[in-house]
């Protein structure tokens, strides 16, 4: 049997169509492009920021000690003394609690970061609360895992919340013993006094690329940080949804705070990635400091980490 489409009926059809392929268009692209770069801005500074907290957290989890992993890193930044290898600690906070559950088992251990009431660190921020982490072993060691929570722990005014969670995935090669992590955040939160909040889940494999030689020296270490994430962002009247993509490493070193270079591609949830919108977020040079820079339709935009 053969079907015939009424004329009519055939130019609705097309008709319908078109029209649903503007809406799309409009959706994909919106009607109105400033709030389209405004949400390319704000999810790629929620990124960054949320980029800078859990970084920070990695170090602190990481730079306790040498029991757990390599000391005097993170707020337990240590300069030499003087003999060689050895290092003093040079910050008077946190107060350190160290407990093994199953003693007299040495792992898994139970540390405790408190900062008290508020604890100002060597780069002028006020931390409070706690952090907690739980280790299976000292994260040097193939396969051992460090599971860190917060207790109303904040940096500054803003509180910070959810799962970190550490897996060591070293790798020994022929001449080198080389440090290697995969890191997963799961349901962060950074709220801030005004209601504002980031939330953010990440998945980041952290590589040694320098620094390998002086084992017992992490000040010296340089890290490649491949992965992706997504995330939800309120500022003010917005929420905005986004994924992003690291396409260019990004570079970190324990000597400094903030990521000193590579480039995540940061998109609104119900865009394409090759959609004008799509914000590309730069953290520069290799030079360790403060800045990065937003692109978002060929227009750059300069923003302060935290």
């Amino acid at each position: 049997m053969k079907l015939i489409l009424n004329p009519t009926r055939l130019t609705s059809l097309v008709l319908l169509f078109s029209i649903t392929l503007i809406i799309s268009c409009e959706k994909e692209l919106s009607s109105d492009p400033n709030e389209e770069i405004a949400a390319a801005q704000i999810s790629s500074e929620a990124d960054a920021e949320s980029e800078i907290v859990f970084n920070e957290v990695f170090d602190n989890v990481m730079g306790v000690n040498n029991d757990v992993g390599l000391a005097g890193v993170g707020v337990f930044g240590r300069v030499a003394t003087g003999v060689a290898g050895e290092t003093a600690r040079v910050t008077a906070c946190p107060n350190v609690t160290v407990t093994h559950p199953n003693s007299p088992d040495i792992f898994p251990v139970k540390i405790v970061m408190d900062f008290g009431t508020g604890c100002i660190g060597r780069d002028g921020r006020t931390r409070s609360g706690k952090i907690v982490s739980v280790y299976t072993n000292r994260l040097i060691v193939p396969g051992a895992k460090a599971t860190t929570t917060f207790v109303e722990f904040k940096i500054d005014s803003i509180k910070v919340q959810g799962t970190h969670i550490i897996t060591n995935l070293n790798t020994i090669t022929s001449q080198n013993f080389i440090h290697k992590w995969k890191v997963v955040v799961e349901g962060a939160k950074l709220t801030k006094p005004n209601g504002n909040y980031t939330e953010w889940n990440s998945t980041r494999t952290i590589t040694q690329i320098e620094g390998s030689a002086t084992i017992y020296l992490p000040l010296d270490d340089i890290y490649k940080i491949e992965g992706s994430g997504n995330g939800k962002v309120k500022r003010g009247d917005r929420l905005v949804l986004w994924r992003a993509e690291i396409t260019e490493p990004l570079i970190k070193k324990f000597s400094c705070h903030w990521i000193v270079k590579g480039i995540l591609k940061v998109v609104r949830q119900n865009l394409s990635n090759s959609s004008i919108y799509a914000g590309t977020l730069n953290y520069g040079n290799g030079n360790c400091d403060n800045k990065a820079i937003v692109t978002v339709n060929g227009v750059p935009h300069e923003i302060t980490l935290p």
